[in-house]
Formats: structure tokens, C-alpha cells, sequence
């Protein structure tokens, strides 16, 4: 490592405890899930977790505008209109990955080629 010696510590030492939290929080379950049994509701909750996750990363990232520039239209929209339009008609997820990238990729050459 090159820089001040504290500074790389504390870089360091930062990373390892988040390693630490995360493995914590991660595995708590499995090593403590025995002793805490979650409630019916709670159960009922967690299912949709992965899916409130994924349209937490996907949707900012779709939508159509940004704070400094205002509305702005990316391809990307188009792709994952595609990529739904996919599942609409495969119910595939892995269909959906593929056809989403492949629509993306195929409509960014098409938008780099001059007119």
C-alpha cells in the first residue's frame, strides 16, 4: 500500500468491520433463527423483499429524468419495456435477463450508427 500508514489502518479496519456486520446480519439468521422464530406476518413480510430490493436498484435507474438535467430519454426505458414484454409472454426470468441485454445492446449500436 502506498500513503500515510494511518490512513490505510483506518481503510483497513473500516472494511473489515463492515465484513464483519455483514456477515453478521447475514448468517445471524441461520446460527439464531432456531432460538427468534419469526411471526406469521412477519413471514408474510420478508417474501417480498427481494422484490421491493430489485425495483429499488432497477427504477432509479430507469427513470426517465435526473436532478441536474430534467427529463431525459435513454434507451434503457426501451429495453426494459422489452424485457417486459418478454416475461409477459415467456413468464422466463432468465429470458428476461437475456432478452433485456440483448435488446439494450441492439438498440444502443442502433443508436450509435450515423444517420
Amino acid at each position: 500500500m502506498i500513503g500515510d500508514l494511518h490512513f490505510d489502518l483506518y481503510v483497513l479496519g473500516a472494511i473489515a468491520l463492515l465484513a464483519v456486520c455483514s456477515f453478521v446480519t447475514r448468517a445471524g439468521y441461520f446460527l439464531f433463527g432456531d432460538y427468534f422464530p419469526l411471526s406469521d406476518g412477519v413471514r408474510r413480510a420478508l417474501r417480498y423483499a427481494p422484490t421491493a430490493a430489485l425495483i429499488g436498484i432497477v427504477v432509479p435507474e430507469l427513470l426517465p429524468w435526473h436532478a441536474d438535467t430534467g427529463y431525459v430519454f435513454d434507451i434503457k426505458v426501451l429495453a426494459a419495456v422489452a424485457a417486459v414484454a418478454l416475461y409477459w409472454r415467456t413468464r422466463s426470468t432468465l429470458l428476461v435477463i437475456v432478452g433485456g441485454m440483448i435488446a439494450y445492446w441492439i438498440l444502443r449500436l442502433l443508436s450509435d450508427l450515423p444517420l
